[in-house]
């Protein structure tokens, strides 16, 4: 791989690493399962760069690639994520610590995501990232009227968890 692209890459992903901790954050409960499915969303991530194309935003692809790693991981290992060896890559990535007490405030919101099934979860995620119903189509591959009535329906469900 060349370092033109390596650079590109690292620079990219540094810049918006947050979109990964966010994803992880909604599919992992711990520290280390919040380290591994970040690392894991890294290399899927790097693997897939050289056939990035540019045809949408470079975050909207992230989260694609992101949450499909996350959703993946989670229906294979019921939970546990599993990682790959990270030996051979040559860049280092710096990461940032990862604060989530801002977080905390969403605690409630987030007991209450986790119920929900994975493509729901994905989809509150956009929206709460403030993504239009386009762009949130685009990302999980659904029409953009699929994408608003699921939307509707997945409130519903989630007053009713909040509010029994």
């Amino acid at each position: 791989m060349n370092k033109e692209l390596e650079h590109s890459f690292v620079e990219l992903l540094e810049k918006h690493q947050n979109i990964v901790h966010k994803v992880c954050r909604l599919y992992t409960n711990n520290y280390d399962a919040h380290n591994d499915l970040f690392q894991e969303i890294t290399i899927q991530l790097w693997k897939a760069y050289p056939k990035f194309r540019g045809d949408s935003k470079f975050s909207t692809w992230m989260y694609r690639v992101g949450l499909n790693t996350a959703i993946t991981l989670y229906r294979k290992s019921k939970r546990r994520v599993t990682t790959q060896d990270f030996q051979g890559v040559e860049f280092k990535i710096k990461a940032e610590h990862y604060d989530d007490t801002e977080e905390q405030q969403l605690k409630v919101l987030y007991k209450a995501v986790y119920q929900l099934n994975d493509i729901e979860k994905a989809l509150v995620f956009l929206y709460l990232e403030d993504k239009d119903y386009r762009e949130i189509s685009e990302t999980l591959g659904i029409s953009e009227v699929n994408a608003r009535v699921k939307m509707s329906r997945i409130k519903t469900k989630l007053k009713t968890i909040l509010n029994p």
